[in-house]
């Protein structure tokens, strides 16, 4: 009799080994199916303004001389490359308005350039470009005593 016991007991577990191996096989194919959406933004950013900063002036003003040099810079504040075109100067005051000398001495008397022009092209967010400006004093010959210790302002705009 331990014989029957012991093949009875091999196909129970010969059975039990068959049921397993196909109900795992069968969890292991199931799976769900699923769909979905989203949403996201991005911003673009901004031109900013550039700002341009000046040294102080070297040589004199005189009567036809070589007139004073500014040194300054164009630097680009904002958060992308942006193109500059040019830099142009003239003779105003802080804000743009013409600037008007004192007494006698005549503004169209005086010339503001740029003699070495900063690159125009592509300024990198935080980069910077340098350029010169060149402020003479035509020699009219007539007196020019008045134009003495006037303080010439000089505005720059960049494009």
């Amino acid at each position: 009799m331990a014989r029957t016991s012991s093949r009875g007991r091999k196909g129970i577990i010969i059975a039990l080994a068959a049921v397993l191996t196909i109900t795992g096989a069968g969890v292991a194919f199931a799976y769900w199916t699923s769909t979905g959406t989203g949403v996201g933004e991005a911003t673009t950013g901004e031109s900013v303004a550039f700002t341009i900063t000046s040294d102080p002036a070297v040589g004199t003003i005189a009567p036809g001389s070589d007139g004073q040099t500014v040194d300054f810079t164009v630097t680009n504040p904002g958060e992308g490359t942006q193109s500059l075109t040019e830099v142009t100067v003239s003779l105003a005051t802080a804000d743009g308005t013409p600037w008007v000398p004192t007494g006698d001495c005549l503004v169209a008397d005086y010339t503001a350039t740029i003699s070495t022009a900063p690159p125009a092209g592509e300024i990198a967010a935080g980069g910077e470009v340098d350029g010169t400006a060149t402020v003479t004093l035509t020699n009219t010959a007539v007196n020019q005593d008045d134009c003495q210790g006037q303080d010439v302002p000089l505005y720059f705009e960049a494009s």
